[in-house]
């Protein structure tokens, strides 16, 4: 009998992956990775500025699932074949360290993400995984015999017994049109993980700024996060902003990207707290400038600007400070509302809501229902993490069980 013939579409994390763990698994199969680019593992080399956010340190499951907005229910179940403990132990069994950082981000002690390209190259050409660049896939259908012919964008054609899906998202709904019919719809892809744009804010000057706690919400929503704020010169960013874009995705862009953003600048007070916590001070440091006095730790020159917004004089005093404008300051520490009008990308991780859905696959192997021999893994499916490594245990993940279970 011939060996089984396995076509993985896609050199990135979850084609790596899968094609490494079946050719493992099934030492006598015949395993090729198509890439449609000129280089392959173009999203490891570039993430993390360059480090590679390999994972996350939480090695509990049920928490880790937490950090996706879509595909925590699946991931749960898969990640009991391979999670984030078997990810560190899968790399240092193959001489790569990760260290943590303080926010759980896990990284190749090297702090470079050539050393995971590496390992993954390597790894792949030590068992004979053939890897073709420049090679697009236009269209893929069954034989007579029922397998996969692949026709490539030079006319060539390809012959498998199984294939692995593991294009990455794609950010137009007609990017899947190549893809055999599945059993479940596809759920239409929007961006998640993205910056928001205010031209208009007051606030633009401030670029560079950073706030460590904040809240963020979408006005009109129960939408919200919290966590670091950054501002920049096109309107917000950080991990507070990162989050709520990635959770919002679908109501975001149902609003076409305008909307109303709610920033509370001191989210451990509701606007009553804040009130009584500005009257106190104002008795204790009466005689002292409203604008070199700072109750609240916040960045010297984001409090400026917020004492600039309500209408209060820098050379006011706390002591003279009339009740309207202590009453506007109260209400901008809280909130401050901006009129968001688009989306920036964030650096070069794209990363999509939606795709294929998990409905049509089984949960264990992520084999099409409707299309057997059909495998599909990483961030083609509709899986999301936010950032922190997330987004790269969800690629291995689903990589290693649709290769663990592609040549059954």
């Amino acid at each position: 009998m011939s060996s089984l013939n396995i076509m993985v579409i896609g050199g990135g994390a979850s084609g790596f992956f899968g094609a490494i763990t079946a050719a493992e698994t099934y030492p006598d199969a015949t395993i090729t990775i198509l890439e449609k680019t000129r280089t392959v593992l173009n999203k490891v080399r570039i993430s993390g500025g360059g480090r590679c956010n390999v994972t996350h340190a939480c090695f509990e499951n049920r928490v880790f699932v937490k950090h996706y907005p879509r595909g925590e229910k699946p991931l749960r179940s898969l990640m009991n074949q391979f999670d984030a403990a078997a990810t560190v132990a899968w790399f240092e069994k193959r001489g790569v360290t990760l260290k943590t950082e303080a926010d759980g981000r896990m990284f190749p002690s090297t702090n470079t993400s050539e050393t995971i390209v590496t390992c993954l190259l390597q790894t792949a050409r030590r068992l004979g995984i053939g890897i073709r660049t420049s090679c697009g896939v236009s269209s893929m259908m069954r034989d007579e015999k029922g397998r996969w012919q692949l026709h490539l964008l030079t006319d060539e054609i390809l012959v498998a017994d199984r294939v692995l899906i593991a294009t990455g998202g794609f950010p137009k709904v007609e990017g899947y049109d190549w893809l055999p019919e599945q059993s479940e719809p596809l759920l239409a892809p929007v961006p998640s993980l993205f910056t928001f744009n205010v031209p208009d804010s007051p606030f633009l000057s401030l670029a560079g700024v950073a706030v460590p706690d904040a809240k963020v919400s979408v006005v009109g929503t129960k939408q919200e996060q919290r966590g670091p704020l950054l501002i920049t010169h096109w309107g917000f960013s950080g991990p507070a902003i990162l989050r709520l874009s990635a959770w919002a995705a679908r109501d975001l862009a149902d609003a076409t990207y305008q909307f109303t953003l709610r920033v509370n600048w001191i989210p451990t007070l509701n606007e009553n707290e804040l009130r009584t916590a500005l009257q106190d001070f104002r008795q204790q440091n009466g005689r002292k400038q409203v604008v070199s006095q700072n109750p609240f730790g916040l960045p010297s020159r984001l409090w400026q600007a917020l004492i600039q917004e309500s209408g209060i004089l820098e050379t006011q005093r706390w002591a003279d400070l009339p009740a309207k404008p202590l009453n506007r300051l109260s209400e901008r520490l809280t909130n401050s509302q901006f009129k968001v009008m688009g989306k920036s990308t964030f650096k070069d991780e794209f990363v999509t809501c939606g795709g294929i859905s998990f409905d049509g696959l089984h949960p264990q192997t992520l084999e099409s229902k409707a299309q057997p021999g059909l495998f599909f893994a990483g961030e083609v499916l509709d899986v999301d993490g936010i950032t922190g490594g997330f987004n790269f245990q969800s690629a291995w993940t689903t990589g290693y069980v649709a290769g663990l279970a592609i040549g059954r």
